[in-house]
């Protein structure tokens, strides 16, 4: 079972990320030309640094991305669960 103290380094690292929510924008998916791009911090006054990566296919953009978004559920989920069988 993932310990606390797991749980508290993952959080950590959530929290020291970008804000979100995060998306993938591909190229010839979501616009007609320029490189892929993870958008952070959602539209707006939130907006973030945009994330470039080398290498990475679609599927690893949008898993990178949403990764912001369902990690920090995945946590929240996880610890009522826990709290439920401990």
């Amino acid at each position: 079972m993932i310990t606390d103290k797991e749980l508290e380094e993952i959080e950590a690292r959530v929290n020291s990320a970008q804000p979100g929510p995060w998306k993938a924008i591909i190229e010839g998916r979501d616009q007609e030309s320029g490189s892929s791009f993870i958008l952070t911090g959602g539209d707006g006054d939130n907006r973030g640094e945009d994330i470039y990566l080398d290498g990475a296919t679609d599927d690893d953009y949008d898993f990178i991305a949403n990764a912001r978004q369902d990690i920090p559920r995945l946590l929240q989920e996880f610890r009522e669960l826990k709290k439920k069988i401990i």
